[in-house]
């Protein structure tokens, strides 16, 4: 049985914010799973990525009407959710991606 993807992409975050935190002591990113979406009656898991320094917020969907795809856009947490979000594979994502991102857009 494959593993439940919102556990494989939130062991692919524990992963990459260790690796952020060991690499960046200024990038201490706060990541959440929400279940705003379900309880609204939208078949979607969403985690977040903040960095309160800068204020930005990587978004992370995975919606059960598209399975094996990884809906994410960067924002800011003032912004919290746009319109247009990019894809992706989710057997693509990987921690190191996830630390590039961290890295990139936090640092």
């Amino acid at each position: 049985m494959p593993e439940d993807p919102l556990k494989t992409l939130s062991n692919l975050a524990s992963d990459a914010h260790a690796r952020i935190q060991a690499a960046h002591q200024h990038i201490n990113p706060v990541v959440e799973v929400r279940q705003g979406m379900r309880d609204a009656g939208i078949p979607a898991d969403v985690m977040t990525i903040d960095c309160l320094r800068t204020r930005r917020r990587i978004t992370l969907i995975l919606h059960d009407e598209q399975p094996g795809t990884l809906l994410y856009q960067f924002v800011t947490i003032e912004d919290e959710v746009g319109n247009d979000f990019q894809q992706l594979a989710l057997g693509d994502m990987t921690a190191s991606t996830l630390f590039d991102w961290m890295q990139d857009y936090f640092g």
